[in-house]
């Protein structure tokens, strides 16, 4: 094989400096051709990004208010949208720079190619710094001024607690409802949603008509009007009353309502509440449904909640009837909690504290000897309800069991290692002004601790409920690494249960039992436990963290 020497590369001094290229057109090296000729010239090195704290958006250029993640592509679309002089040049790399969080500073690396000579192709790398600076959209600017409001949705229901309202926060969240309200404002029995146009404020009306029963009402209040042109300002107010029934809720139905619903019987328990309320008989398993229309047709309250509920040991359980659905008819003998402890101090009549009662229910296939049970105990308890009054005696049991109870692991004083979200901003974030409450709870006052009490209730029914748990999202707290299945289970460095949903601090140990807690008991080994699986990631503290 005959071997072909390479051609000879001539080289050319540099006219400035002297070094040997190449020959060019420019018959310069690189480093003197940058210094003469500078293709980013007419680029800003610096710039500004205007974002709205109240609502967490960015002014995309020329009028258009968007949310981005923070060093998104959509956010870095942006920033290379403030620039001029783009044009004229070949971008071939763009990217963030790291900065701290909450230096209110961004920092954009870019690559560009230009033509300087005939064939000649100069790239060159440079940062562009973009100063955040806070500003209100023109939607936040409405909302600041007064009167500014086009449509306004009232959601009210009137009861003694605040559970039904803390579910539906978590509802709107999942469904992601809350998407085009501008304010939400916690009133005595409700909330206020506020919306920029009336379409938002049907679309919400919408959604609750699907969640949860209700009857609505529309008015409208003229604000101005232009007789020349024909045209009018209204205001447009929804009022959204939801049935003061909840789930766990004994009810009486009134007589002609029950014979309508396949002559059930009138004393039930609500045992699933959705766009209608599905009524359970504990004694024979029948189901019914009552809808929104036939309630408002023939009203009924409750005659006890969930607060009027009392603890009984199950001393014996044995299935007498059929299954339908997750249910099972059983007999079960039931005495009220520490009965028949002799060291117990008993402050009710002593025949009635050591009887034992009779009654049937519908979570044969839960309870088992030996467990704790939630329950009516309505041989002490007075209603003030005429059809109650006027149900035959063999038809009023002694006892009516609600739910299992696990007193043993709630002694103990765990943790969660799950959170949940909230519509209204919470503590250290930017245009938080409430004090880090969730939107529900940010009135305070005296009714503080019962709302406490109340979030709480609601928190030990998303572990104890499967079905309603699979409703809403849980999220993993802020500082929880994933773990295995027993670690979760474990929960001692679960973050503690705040009554706020989404507060940012740290995890706390949880408090040590004592020894009258752990003295001879045991935890309940079938205690409803929130899978690994079933919680999610806050992709946006993620981002945050990471940026």
């Amino acid at each position: 094989m005959e071997f072909v020497p390479a051609p000879p590369v001539h080289r050319v001094l540099c006219a400035d400096c002297g070094t040997p290229i190449v020959p060019n057109s420019a018959n310069l090296c690189v480093a003197c051709l940058r210094n003469s000729v500078d293709i980013t010239e007419g680029i800003p090195k610096q710039a500004s990004l205007s974002y709205c704290r109240n609502c967490e958006r960015f002014l995309s250029p020329p009028s258009t208010w968007a949310i981005v993640q923070p060093e998104s592509q959509e956010l870095l679309a942006i920033c290379l949208r403030k620039l001029k002089g783009l044009a004229k040049v070949r971008l071939t790399d763009a990217h963030f720079i790291w900065t701290e969080p909450h230096s209110k500073r961004l920092r954009v690396s870019l690559t560009i190619q230009k033509e300087v000579l005939t064939a000649t192709i100069l790239e060159q790398t440079f940062e562009i710094e973009y100063l955040v600076q806070y500003g209100q959209c023109p939607d936040c600017t409405r909302l600041a001024a007064k009167n500014t409001w086009k449509a306004l949705v009232q959601v009210r229901q009137k009861v003694h607690h605040k559970r039904t309202f803390l579910f539906l926060e978590q509802l709107i969240l999942k469904h992601n409802a809350q998407r085009d309200t501008i304010s939400v404002k916690e009133v005595r029995d409700g909330l206020d949603f506020f919306y920029s146009q009336r379409s938002h404020a049907i679309k919400m009306v919408d959604f609750l008509n699907g969640v949860v029963p209700v009857r609505t009402k529309a008015s409208e209040q003229l604000l101005s009007a232009d007789t020349h042109s024909n045209t009018a300002n209204f205001r447009y107010t929804y009022s959204v009353e939801i049935i003061p029934v909840c789930r766990d809720d004994l009810v009486c139905l009134p007589p002609k309502l029950a014979r309508s619903l396949a002559n059930v019987s009138p004393l039930t328990l609500c045992a699933r509440v959705g766009n209608s309320l599905h009524m359970l008989d504990p004694a024979t398993l029948q189901s019914v449904e009552v809808s929104a229309p036939m309630y408002w047709r023939t009203p009924f309250d409750a005659l006890a909640t969930v607060t009027d509920l009392v603890e009984f040991t199950v001393l014996d359980v044995e299935p007498s009837g059929p299954r339908r659905g997750k249910w099972v008819l059983a007999d079960a003998q039931v005495a009220l909690s520490g009965a028949f402890r002799s060291d117990d101090a008993m402050d009710a009549d002593e025949g009635i504290t050591n009887q034992i009662f009779h009654t049937r229910t519908h979570l044969g296939h839960i309870l088992k000897p030996g467990d704790a049970a939630m329950g009516y105990f309505l041989t002490n308890m007075n209603f003030n309800s005429d059809d109650f009054a006027a149900l035959p005696a063999h038809r009023v049991p002694d006892v009516v069991l609600v739910k299992k109870a696990y007193p043993n692991r709630r002694k103990k004083r765990r943790t969660r290692k799950w959170r949940l979200r909230s519509i209204a901003k919470e503590a250290g974030e930017e245009g938080e002004t409430g004090g880090g409450r969730g939107v529900v709870g940010r009135m305070g006052g005296r009714d503080q601790k019962k709302v406490e009490e109340d979030y709480e209730l609601f928190l030990r029914d998303l572990e104890e409920d499967e079905e309603m748990r699979g409703a809403v999202n849980l999220y993993r707290t802020k500082n929880d690494k994933p773990g295995t299945e027993s670690e979760l289970a474990d929960g001692k460095t679960a973050r503690k249960a705040h009554f706020a949903m989404d507060v940012d601090e740290e995890p706390s140990a949880p408090a040590a039992p004592t020894e009258e807690e752990t003295d001879g008991e045991e935890e309940e080994p079938d205690f409803p436990e929130i899978r690994l699986d079933e919680l999610l990631e806050d992709f946006d503290e993620m981002t945050l963290e990471e940026s």
